[in-house]
């Protein structure tokens, strides 16, 4: 693995595909931090080899283990998923795995972006950081591709959504919170996404769901399902406090055009009633920095958008609510050639985010391709 400090993305001729070009695999960590899941995590575990299972189906999974954790996700995760020692602080692979963009020959390699746990000491949700920030290079290691340097910049896997043909989508709220790359303009985000993903056009969406602890990542109110079309989490109950948050997040994609020139076809995916954490849940989450992380009655961030597409299926949340079917219809018709599966993910959410923020995708790269580095 080379790590590449000199030149970008952009510079070499690579770009971020979209999430559902055909991949070479997907990454995932195995949950274990007592002030993210309740009750030693056993049941945030099941419900993440759900998730694994489900993928691996079309696409080999990685899923990353601490040593006192590793014979557990072992025995837990089906025989197909391969389980690799690395130390992290928590399981967001989507946010501090490497985001992956590959050349028109097919190289693949990693983006290795700065992580401060969603805001550093500004308004990050936990420290220390460290072991996170470190995953993306490890990985590109045991992937053995080599990595651009780009950890002066603060950025999240969640909080960008590309679609493979020069068009970005983010938000306001999360890329120009004070707690992420304050010393920035937003036009010199902007140049430094472009440089490194490969894109010409950043559609910035105004703000994401609701109570989302990570300045409203883009990947939970809104995603590209194919180049010119989106799904965008809705409500038409006037009175949720969500209601013009949406609305104004659709405003700007009617009037938005893409990398192409196209104009964005806008699917509207329904909310479920809003979530809320019990005081049940609540009492088996350890304190954080003896402040505790959830407080009976808050409503999580729950959002249908917050799935992953698979080589072979669409795997998306489930809430137990009437809106889970229509939902799931919703995304078995935008994609007709894959399987949607719906796994119950209370579980995941009550960490903080869903089964697209446990994932990350790594792209097919061709067989024969070969990095000239």
């Amino acid at each position: 693995m080379k790590i590449l400090r000199d030149t970008t993305p952009s510079q070499d001729g690579f770009h971020m595909p979209a999430e559902f070009e055909p991949h070479e695999g997907c990454i995932m960590i195995f949950p274990e931090r007592a002030d993210s899941w309740q009750y030693g995590a056993y049941a945030a575990r099941r419900a993440f080899a759900r998730v694994a299972e489900a993928i691996s189906r079309s696409e080999k999974v990685t899923v990353c283990a601490s040593a006192a954790q590793y014979d557990n996700a072992r025995v837990l995760l089906p025989e197909a998923v391969r389980v690799v020692e690395m130390e992290s602080d928590d399981a967001w692979a989507r946010d501090y795995a490497p985001t992956f963009v590959r050349n028109a020959a097919g190289v693949l390699r990693g983006i290795d972006w700065g992580f401060n746990a969603w805001g550093g000491l500004y308004d990050g949700l936990y420290f220390p950081w460290d072991k996170d920030d470190r995953m993306a290079r490890k990985l590109c290691d045991l992937l053995e591709r080599d990595v651009y340097d780009k950890r002066d910049f603060i950025l999240e896997g969640g909080s960008i959504h590309v679609d493979g043909e020069g068009t970005c989508l983010v938000t306001e709220t999360c890329l120009l919170s004070r707690g992420r790359n304050p010393q920035m303009t937003r036009e010199q985000i902007e140049d430094t996404l472009k440089e490194y993903l490969g894109v010409s056009t950043v559609i910035w969406l105004p703000c994401g769901i609701y109570n989302d602890e990570t300045n409203g990542h883009v990947d939970n109110i809104c995603a590209f399902v194919a180049p010119g079309e989106v799904v965008l989490a809705w409500t038409e109950d006037e009175e949720d406090v969500q209601y013009p948050m949406s609305r104004a997040c659709l405003e700007i994609l009617e009037r938005a055009r893409d990398a192409r020139g196209r104009s964005i076809t806008v699917h509207k995916l329904p909310l479920p009633a809003p979530v809320r954490i019990t005081e049940e849940e609540c009492r088996g989450l350890d304190s954080c920095r003896d402040e505790p992380t959830r407080t009976p009655g808050e409503r999580l961030a729950a959002s249908y958008v917050n799935f992953y597409i698979a080589n072979g299926a669409v795997v998306m949340p489930g809430f137990q609510d009437p809106a889970d079917q229509q939902a799931k219809e919703i995304l078995q018709r935008l994609f007709p050639t894959r399987e949607v599966v719906q796994i119950y993910a209370r579980d995941i959410l009550i960490g903080g985010g869903n089964i697209h923020c446990i994932t990350q995708q790594i792209p097919a790269a061709l067989a024969e391709a070969r990095d000239p580095r």
